[in-house]
C-alpha cells in the first residue's frame, strides 16, 4: 500500500490537473455549471419526498432531511465508481505513449466526483435550515463519515477500473448490481421496518453503516458508537487493501486490454 501511496504523492500535480480536466468537462456548455450539483439532490429529493411521503407514507421524522442524507452519499458512491469503470479504457491513448503509475486515472475520477459532492452538501444545509434541524456538537464529525466512502469508493472504484478494462461487460453487471444495492440500503425508506434477520444482514452492508453514521452527526444530533466507527472503517480499509492488491497485480496486463 505504500508503494501505491508514493507513486500517487510524486504524480500529484498530473493527478490535480486531472481532476480539474474532469470537473471542466462534466459541466462544458452548461449554463447553471456547478449549480447543478446543488439543484440536482434538491429537485430529486423534493419529488421522491412527496412520493414517499404522501402515497407510502413513511413514517420518518424530518423525512426530507433522511433523505437528501441518503441521495447525496450513495450518488456520490455510484458516480465515483461508474466514472473509475472507464478511466482506464478512456486514457489508453496517453498510457500507450508515456509511462505513469495508471492508478492516477481511476483516483482522479473519484476524487473529481468527491469535489461535486462537496458542492451538493450545500443542499443537505439548505434542507436543515428549512426544516429547523437541531445542531449539536456532533456536526463536527461529519468530515468522517465523508472519509469513510470516500477509502471505501476508492477502493471499489480502483477494483473496477481493473475489471472492465479486462471484461467490459461489467460495465452492464455493475449497473444491475447497484441498483440492486441501491434497495438493499435505506435510502428512502426506514430500517426499522425490517425484520430481524434482514435487520442481521443490513448491518453487512458497508453503504448503511457509512450512512447511518453521516445521519446520526448531521440528522439526529448524535455522536456514533464505537462499534459504528469500527465497522466503517472496517469497510473502507478492507475495500481499499483490496483493491491496491488488485490493481498492482493486474495493472501490468492492462496495456494488452486497451
Amino acid at each position: 500500500m505504500k508503494t501505491f501511496l508514493d507513486e500517487l504523492l510524486a504524480y500529484k500535480e498530473l493527478l490535480l490537473e486531472l481532476v480539474k480536466r474532469d470537473l471542466r468537462v462534466k459541466y462544458r456548455k452548461s449554463v447553471l455549471g456547478y449549480l447543478w450539483s446543488l439543484l440536482n439532490p434538491l429537485m430529486m429529493m423534493m419529488v421522491v419526498s412527496i412520493v414517499f411521503s404522501y402515497m407510502f407514507r413513511f413514517d420518518i421524522e424530518n423525512y426530507p432531511v433522511y433523505l437528501i442524507t441518503g441521495q447525496t452519499l450513495f450518488n456520490f458512491f455510484q458516480e465515483a465508481t461508474n466514472m473509475s469503470m472507464n478511466s482506464i479504457t478512456n486514457s489508453a491513448s496517453l498510457i500507450k505513449k508515456v509511462y505513469l503509475p495508471k492508478q492516477v486515472f481511476p483516483v482522479s475520477r473519484i476524487l473529481s466526483s468527491f469535489v461535486t459532492f462537496l458542492f451538493s452538501l450545500m443542499a443537505i444545509v439548505i434542507i436543515m435550515i428549512f426544516t429547523r434541524v437541531k445542531v449539536t456538537p456532533a456536526i463536527l464529525l461529519v468530515p468522517l463519515p465523508l472519509l469513510y466512502i470516500l477509502v471505501f469508493s476508492m477502493g471499489v472504484g480502483l477494483i473496477l477500473s481493473i475489471m472492465a478494462t479486462y471484461f467490459r461487460d461489467v460495465y452492464y453487471l455493475w449497473g444491475i448490481f447497484i441498483t440492486a444495492w441501491m434497495y438493499f440500503t435505506p435510502i428512502f425508506y426506514p430500517a426499522t421496518q425490517l425484520p430481524d434477520f434482514a435487520m442481521n444482514i443490513m448491518k453487512l452492508n458497508p453503504l448503511y453503516q457509512m450512512l447511518q453514521c453521516f445521519r446520526e452527526v448531521v440528522l439526529y444530533g448524535t455522536f456514533p458508537t464505537w462499534r459504528r466507527h469500527a465497522a466503517c472503517i472496517f469497510f473502507a480499509l478492507l475495500a481499499l487493501n483490496v483493491g491496491i492488491q488488485v490493481f498492482k497485480k493486474k495493472q501490468g496486463d492492462l496495456i494488452l486490454y486497451l
